[in-house]
C-alpha cells in the first residue's frame, strides 16, 4: 500500500474513533435570547459625583450560555430623572464580548432626583430580547451638614452666640437698673459659664 494512502486511512480511522456528540455544530445559532442584569439594578446614583458604577448585562442562550457578538442598545429616559452617555445622546449601541457581557459606559446623570429606568435591547441572528434596569438618581447631602435636621454648623454657632450674647445683655440691664429694687445699693450679678447644648 502506498504510504500516502496508508496515512489517509489512518486519519480516517482516528476520526471514526472520536466522539463528536458533545461538540457544538459549526454555525449553530441559539433558539432564544435572554438578558441577565449583572450590575446596576437598584443602584443609587449620586448626581454630584462624576464617577458611578456602569450598568452591565449578559446575553445568554436557551442553555444559559453567553452569546458573544450580540448587539446591545441601552436607552436612557428622554425626560425626568436620567442622563446622557459620553456621546451626548440618550442611547448607546455596543456588542457583547466573549463572556456575553455589554457595559453602558460613561453615563452622566442629570440633576433631577427620583427613580429612572434604563431599557436594554439585544439582538442576535434574528432573535431579540429586552430588559429594564431600575435605578435612582439622588442629589446627595451637603458637606455643611445639611443632613442633620437641615441645620448647618454655621447656623448652630450663630444660635449659640445669640443665646450667650442675650444672657450677657440681660445681666447688664439688670445690673444698671438694680434689679428693679428701690434700694440704692448696687446689686451683684454673677454669670457662670456653662455648657450650652443645641439639639438637631
Amino acid at each position: 500500500m502506498h504510504p500516502r494512502t496508508q496515512r489517509f486511512l489512518s486519519l480516517i480511522f482516528l476520526l471514526l474513533l472520536l466522539d463528536f456528540t458533545q461538540l457544538p455544530a459549526w454555525g449553530q445559532n441559539p433558539s432564544i435570547l435572554e438578558i441577565v442584569i449583572v450590575e446596576g439594578e437598584g443602584a443609587i446614583n449620586n448626581v454630584k459625583q462624576r464617577v458611578n458604577r456602569d450598568p452591565i448585562v449578559q446575553v445568554e442562550d436557551e442553555n444559559h450560555k453567553p452569546v458573544a457578538g450580540a448587539a446591545v442598545v441601552f436607552f436612557l429616559p428622554s425626560n425626568g430623572p436620567g442622563g446622557v452617555f459620553a456621546n451626548g445622546g440618550t442611547t448607546l449601541t455596543t456588542a457583547t464580548n466573549a463572556q456575553g457581557q455589554a457595559v453602558a459606559r460613561g453615563i452622566r446623570f442629570n440633576n433631577q432626583a427620583g427613580s429612572m429606568q434604563i431599557r436594554v435591547a439585544a439582538s442576535f441572528a434574528g432573535l431579540t430580547a429586552s430588559a429594564i434596569i431600575t435605578q435612582t438618581n439622588a442629589l446627595g447631602t451637603s458637606a455643611t451638614g445639611a443632613s442633620s435636621g437641615g441645620m448647618s454648623l454655621t447656623t448652630k454657632l450663630l444660635i449659640v452666640g445669640a443665646i450667650v450674647g442675650g444672657g450677657i445683655a440681660a445681666g447688664v440691664i439688670i445690673a444698671n437698673r438694680g434689679g428693679g429694687s428701690s434700694s440704692n445699693n448696687p446689686s451683684t450679678i454673677t454669670i457662670t459659664p456653662g455648657t450650652i447644648t443645641v439639639g438637631p
